[in-house]
């Protein structure tokens, strides 16, 4: 079963181009799965029965595991048995009849515009450090790029003078977000200030560098901007993925077209950018009350 599953991960990697991350989150899901088989002797994927993975699950969810990650955990199984009977692994797929949980999707913590004004006025910009910080929060707000993606961000990726980057996302797929007037001035100012002293003369092509002139890590994002939250006295459970929930509802809220949201976030699916609709009850029934034969 071992082997079954490099060979998943290896498909996973090569014909499907899943990220590094998420090939991860399967393998680790995947080997509970198979731990758990081998504790029930199981020594076939074969002999594997609905009842085994029902048995699983519910294993699980004693174990304290929250319902979110159970439906994740049911997910990686059933694409691995799915591959493995395309592959003619096993015969037949028990997992093809297994109905997924319908869960609620949790509405993700958003920033008001105030609060993300008062965020971004938190770097001292006398400093070299504020500097770059106030260049990383500004552009993070403006794209909403993820936090992998703006850690992988390189010089090159710019053009300051039409003001977009060139972001590579999941499955290494590109996209093109403009970056808009602030986050321009803000970025320009760290290049030409800052950056060169930061990398010390080595030729880094990262765009973001620590005080070493190595490429910032995600963890140091975010302490970042856990930092500047505390220091604007935002209480609200903040990481960086709350600035990009921000950036996505505050272009709902202006009426941007719910496809072109989806396109700048780099989400495959528009179901995934649909969570956004929940903040904007007030556009949903003006437009309602506008459209509507009987309002």
């Amino acid at each position: 079963m071992r082997d079954l599953l490099n060979e998943f991960l290896n498909y996973l990697s090569v014909e499907r181009g899943l990220s590094k991350n998420t090939i991860l989150a399967y393998r680790r899901d995947l080997n509970k799965y198979i731990e758990f088989l081998e504790r029930r002797k199981v020594g076939s994927i074969e002999n594997v029965t609905r009842r085994m993975i029902s048995s699983y699950l519910l294993e699980l969810k004693d174990g304290g595991l929250s319902a979110n990650s159970i439906s994740r955990n049911l997910v990686a199984i059933k694409v691995f048995h799915r591959f493995l009977a395309a592959e003619g692994y096993i015969k037949d797929d028990v997992t093809s009849v297994i109905e997924s949980p319908r869960l609620w999707k949790r509405l993700p913590e958003v920033l008001t515009i105030k609060e993300v004004e008062s965020l971004l006025a938190q770097p001292d910009l006398t400093r070299w450090i504020g500097v770059r910080d106030k260049a990383i929060l500004e552009l993070m707000y403006a794209t909403g790029v993820r936090v992998e993606e703006l850690s992988n961000l390189k010089v090159d990726d710019l053009n300051m003078d039409v003001g977009f980057i060139r972001c590579i996302g999941k499955g290494g797929k590109e996209r093109i977000v403009p970056m808009g007037k602030e986050a321009v001035r803000a970025v320009k100012k760290y290049l030409e200030k800052v950056r060169s002293k930061l990398a010390r003369g080595a030729n880094s092509p990262g765009l973001f560098l620590s005080r070493f002139g190595r490429k910032i890590s995600r963890q140091t994002f975010w302490k970042l901007i856990k930092r500047y939250a505390l220091c604007a006295k935002i209480r609200k459970p903040i990481t960086p993925h709350t600035l990009r929930h921000s950036f996505a509802t505050h272009l709902l809220e202006r009426g941007a077209d719910l496809r072109v949201i989806q396109e700048l976030l780099g989400h495959a699916d528009v179901s995934s950018t649909q969570i956004y609709t929940h903040v904007d009850k007030d556009r949903l029934k003006s437009i309602h009350h506008k459209y509507h034969p009987r309002p």
